[in-house]
């Protein structure tokens, strides 16, 4: 009998193309690149800002973030030290510490802040001045928390101010304390106080402020590759050119997102702070 060449070619041609369509999906999808936030507030209200903002980016960028975040700052700071986020966005206090050893590299920054540290009351509190929270419970979301808590504690120790720190889980449960009477004061920044829910937010005030300081970095992992940091930096600075990003970046309070060297933090490291990060600080509270 004689067989037909091309009856016999067709199925195995099409078997070819049905193990290339299950093999091509998985060849195409793009990298997952993990951004890690430092978790400011809960996770919940993190990702209710962040993942829209991180969408918008990757389409932008054509690089697939992907938001990721920790219970609480000292196991963020773990994270870190272990290298397992690609992309992180982290403190100045942080930045210097994690860009030493893993060795992230910061690319971008908040545009137009300085980061000030604020402390903050109840309303109704009687202080006027901050020599008047001597000997009172005083709340910082984390010893490593620079603006939260490294620069308000600076300035007790500068003022010779004697007050019982205590360290809970983030900024939102500074506020929540504070205005529920169960500390005398606490620390925090402004745009976390700006961003907490009203009914909170409403009940406090600003009892004073740090000096400024440059704000957090966005850094990059040594594993990504300079050319993948650079498109997920070029997107993050377009967003405020136009009214989607302009929406998105003022859920965070940013006015913009712009380019950042390591040179910008050299200010953190003349401060010369060396306070434990991840477990040993976790282990100091």
């Amino acid at each position: 009998m004689i067989f037909s060449i091309n009856w016999i070619r067709r199925p195995i041609f099409g078997l070819c193309l049905v193990l290339l369509s299950v093999a091509m999906p998985a060849m195409a999808a793009p990298e997952e690149i993990s951004v890690g936030i430092v978790p400011q507030q809960a996770a919940t209200a993190l990702a209710k800002v962040w993942v829209p903002l991180l969408a918008e980016v990757s389409q932008r960028s054509g690089v697939r973030l992907v938001f990721k975040t920790a219970q609480d700052i000292p196991t963020f700071e773990e994270r870190l030290k272990k290298g397992e986020y690609a992309v992180a966005y982290m403190n100045p206090y942080h930045y210097t510490v994690f860009s030493k050893q893993p060795g992230y590299r910061a690319f971008a920054r908040e545009k137009g802040r300085k980061l000030v540290g604020i402390i903050v009351v109840r309303k109704d509190a009687p202080f006027g001045k901050l020599d008047e929270l001597t000997g009172k419970i005083v709340a910082f979301p984390a010893p490593a928390a620079f603006a939260a808590s490294i620069l308000p504690r600076g300035e007790f120790s500068r003022q010779n101010i004697a007050i019982d720190a205590l360290f809970v889980k983030s900024h939102d449960s500074v506020y929540r304390g504070v205005a529920q009477g169960n500390f005398a004061a606490g620390g925090g920044i402004k745009r976390t106080l700006e961003a907490m829910d009203p009914a909170i937010s409403s009940q406090l005030r600003v009892l004073t402020t740090t000096p400024a300081y440059v704000p957090h970095a966005f850094a990059a992992h040594p594993r990504l590759s300079a050319e993948t940091a650079d498109k997920i930096a070029a997107a993050m600075r377009s967003l405020d050119q136009d009214e989607v990003g302009r929406q998105l970046l003022e859920r965070l309070s940013f006015k913009g997102i712009e380019s950042a060297d390591d040179k910008d933090w050299d200010e953190i490291r003349q401060l010369r702070i060396t306070l434990p990060v991840g477990k040993a600080s976790a282990q100091g509270r």
